[in-house]
């Protein structure tokens, strides 16, 4: 007679009837009854997000009351005069905007606290109602803006400067730089300015300072960005001057969530009496920014700058699919020879670097681990800033930045694929030298023909692996004003306002990038196996 079976399951049901959880035979039962606990769980998880009050229902003057402070956002790398870390100090904040804040909060009879957040995503976290309640950032009032957001009335009055070298004549205005490169902070009304524009190369950068920079050095023709950062820089970069007389003025506001009505009307209410009581302009004369257009800050009335809040349009990028893959397939072209060349270069460098290691006479051996630990042990971020920036300033290299981002990549990969090389040498059994000696072949013929195709095969996965990563990794050097994929759908994100539909398009655009990589290897792998049956 059979023994009778027992169940383990618990509390749970059995996936299948008779299951004992016990032997190898069990597996396929484990795996199923593991799926059905996660999902059990998930769906729960669900239900209770589901269930929580959505914090958007909130009142968000009243959390502001009962927490006493007014918590703004934005981005403390906008530089001087807006926002910067003193000299000697880089634990205070100064600038006009963090003037403006503390005044703000104290007319409001509360304390304020700085949120850090990049500049150009300030926008889209202000509205998921998280970690900050206003956005003080020289945030435009312009009808794009205020079709996301409520906006305050003004509080700085602004106006577009253009900016080239001081030993440059013959160019006075955008219509002189016809398909020159012209330097624009992300996300602003110069930006916007630009794509308008439509005649002239626009590089996108996403901080007041390294455009610039890369004006005075050659790498572009101009600069276009708001009176207040052309000011500031200025005083830093005598090469520079401006070109012809500002245009298109504008104004700043605060960025409160759209509904907030109470917290709006008293903001208003608070800015109207530190225009009209002088405070303003006291903040702004201790920075020297105060000008005789600031006078419009205070004389401003509803709808005197043509600004109205329009109704948001819903957009979708699956309706505008003609205008939105183009241009992400283009920033994937860029994508794409950036990571090919990046790896070609690793290769190469790591092969190199695991030569030196395991057969270089001394100090080659060291001087290569040196260089593997230094490369990977640091962030990639900084390596491009030293390439790109550094030795610019130090060595007058002025690299072009898709040099920079290739040669970047290359070097930080090189690290890693001299470990796969390495990897692959080592792996190579000795009999295989023995025997390639014994011919009479030279080591480094032995090397050459005998080892390294050998080594290949069992490196081979992992550089694909490389690879991959590299595609990805290489969203990195946007931060050199290259417009690559993942920058591509931050701008049209910003755009549209269609995170999803976006991303869904750039992440199918990287999948298939990825996957192409992944076939072509693992072909390249098949094409390598000598001993198939």
């Amino acid at each position: 007679m059979r023994a009778r079976r027992t169940s383990h399951c618990g509390t749970l049901p059995c996936p299948w009837p008779g299951w004992t959880g016990r032997g190898v035979g069990a597996t396929p039962a484990i795996l199923a009854w593991a799926i059905h606990a996660s999902g059990s769980c998930l769906l729960a998880l669900v239900l209770g997000l589901m269930a929580v009050p959505g914090r958007a229902t909130a009142d968000a003057w009243d959390d502001i009351a009962a927490r006493k402070v007014l918590r703004w956002g934005n981005d403390a790398e906008g530089g001087a005069p807006y926002l910067f870390h003193p000299e000697g100090d880089p634990g205070r904040l100064e600038g006009f905007e963090a003037d403006f804040a503390g005044a703000l909060a104290g007319r409001l009879g509360l304390q304020h606290a700085f949120v850090q957040n990049n500049w150009d995503m300030l926008v889209p976290a202000l509205l998921q109602r998280g970690s900050f309640d206003v956005v003080i950032a020289g945030l435009e009032r312009t009808p794009e803006n205020m079709a996301r957001v409520a906006m305050s009335r003004p509080y700085f009055a602004f106006a577009q400067q253009l900016v080239v070298r001081a030993d440059d004549p013959a160019h006075d205005s955008l219509e002189s730089l016809a398909g020159r490169p012209v330097g624009v902070l992300s996300g602003t009304a110069s930006h916007r300015l630009l794509q308008a524009n439509g005649r002239v190369e626009a590089r996108i950068y996403q901080d007041n300072v390294n455009y610039f920079k890369d004006l005075a050095v050659g790498r572009i023709d101009a600069v276009l960005a708001d009176t207040p950062i052309v000011q500031a820089n200025l005083a830093s970069n005598p090469g520079l001057r401006r070109a012809g007389p500002p245009f298109a003025p504008g104004f700043y506001a605060v960025a409160v969530p759209t509904g907030e009505e109470r917290l709006l009307a008293r903001i208003n209410d608070a800015i109207g009496s530190l225009a009209a009581d002088g405070s303003l302009r006291r903040i702004y004369e201790r920075y020297g920014v105060w000008d005789e257009g600031q006078e419009r800050v205070a004389a401003w009335r509803p709808a005197s700058d043509g600004a109205t809040s329009p109704t948001p349009r819903p957009r979708s990028a699956w309706r505008e699919w003609r205008t939105l893959l183009p241009a992400l397939l283009r920033a994937a072209v860029t994508t794409v020879w950036v990571t090919f060349g990046g790896m070609t270069l690793a290769l190469g460098l790591g092969l190199a670097l695991a030569l030196a290691r395991l057969y270089g006479p001394r100090p080659l051996p060291w001087l290569a681990m040196a260089y593997i630990e230094v490369f990977r042990g640091t962030p990639l971020l900084l390596q491009i800033y030293l390439i790109y920036y550094g030795l610019s300033q130090e060595a007058g290299l002025r690299l072009p930045a898709g040099v920079a981002a290739v040669l970047a990549l290359g070097l930080n990969y090189a690290a890693t694929e001299a470990e796969n090389h390495r990897a692959g040498i080592e792996s190579v059994p000795r009999g295989q030298w023995e025997a390639a000696l014994s011919l009479g072949m030279k080591r480094r013929v032995a090397l050459r023909r005998i080892i390294l195709p050998q080594a290949l095969r069992v490196a081979l996965p992992a550089i694909t692996n490389d690879l991959v990563a590299m595609f990805k990794d290489s969203s990195i050097v946007s931060v050199i004003a290259i417009v690559e994929l993942t920058k591509q759908y931050q701008i049209q994100a910003i755009e549209t306002h269609d995170y999803i539909g976006v991303g869904l398009m750039t992440a199918g655009i990287y999948l298939a990038m990825s996957w192409t990589a992944s076939l072509a290897a693992r072909r390249l792998e098949r094409s390598l196996r000598h001993d198939r049956r």
